[in-house]
């Protein structure tokens, strides 16, 4: 059986016996994989130190036709996620690890979504500057996983009858309805929480693709509650809270003395 090559993301990775681990792929080509690697911490194996977390590489994996773990033979570094000093960072590309996982299929290709990770991984990689630029980039990552997924919030029009939204100071957002809406369909609806029509206005900017320019701080209070609404809004897709949302929340702003 030949191996099929791949780039690869490591997403999770389990210890399996003494050398071997078990792990967790986001690959281009052929999406989520889970497979073996025998003798993965082995210092002389054939892996070279390429499956820490977060790392990308390049891989070669024999699939499994009938269900089971498949068979990792290979795997080559080419990029190593780095901790620098912002802990939001780090805090982050962990994240974009969980997100990949909960919110993707086996076997099912992304390529769209694997670009998406990869370069958010390569801003978030090293950063040592400000905290603020994170949570725009993490914002934009989520974002372009829930519409790989099929849970794009609807943000330009009402999520229940499509109707253009008219322009306010704040927006009926409902976590159960995807998205916004007009005030008819905000009556009587569960679950709905009121946004600042700046907040709006940043996730509609962060809703396209991926820019390769620096992203742009937020202003505080916008930043505090697209991170608010993002983390309630993710957790009615997941069914749960992810572990990691509690760690990406920005600090609130200092008061002046």
């Amino acid at each position: 059986m030949a191996a099929d090559k791949a780039r690869a993301i490591v997403i999770r990775a389990v210890p399996f016996g003494e050398t071997s681990a078990v792990v967790t792929l986001f690959t281009r080509e052929f999406g989520k994989l889970r497979a073996l690697a025998k003798g993965a911490w082995r210092p002389k194996g054939g892996f070279d130190a390429a499956l820490d977390l977060l790392s990308s590489c390049q891989v070669l994996v024999l699939r499994k036709t009938s269900g089971g773990l498949d068979l990792l033979t290979e795997a080559c570094l080419e990029s190593r996620f780095r901790v620098a000093t912002s802990l939001a960072a780090f805090h982050g590309g962990m994240y974009v690890a969980e997100l990949l996982d909960a919110l993707t299929a086996d076997a099912d290709p992304q390529g769209e979504l694997f670009d998406a990770a990869s370069h958010t991984l390569h801003r978030l990689s090293g950063h040592a500057g400000p905290d603020a630029v994170v949570w725009p980039c993490i914002a934009r990552f989520e974002l372009a996983a829930l519409r790989a997924a099929g849970q794009a919030p609807a943000l330009s029009r009402c999520a229940a009858c499509r109707a253009a939204l008219p322009t306010a100071q704040r927006v009926a957002f409902g976590m159960l309805d995807g998205g916004v809406l007009c005030g008819h369909c905000r009556q009587g609806r569960r679950a709905v929480v009121s946004v600042s029509s700046g907040t709006l206005a940043a996730l509609q900017r962060l809703v396209g693709p991926t820019r390769n320019e620096p992203e742009h701080p937020l202003p505080d209070a916008v930043s505090g509650e697209l991170r608010a609404v993002m983390n309630t809004y993710l957790a009615h897709i997941l069914g749960k809270r992810p572990r990691l949302a509690q760690r990406i929340l920005p600090s609130a702003p200092r008061s002046s003395p």
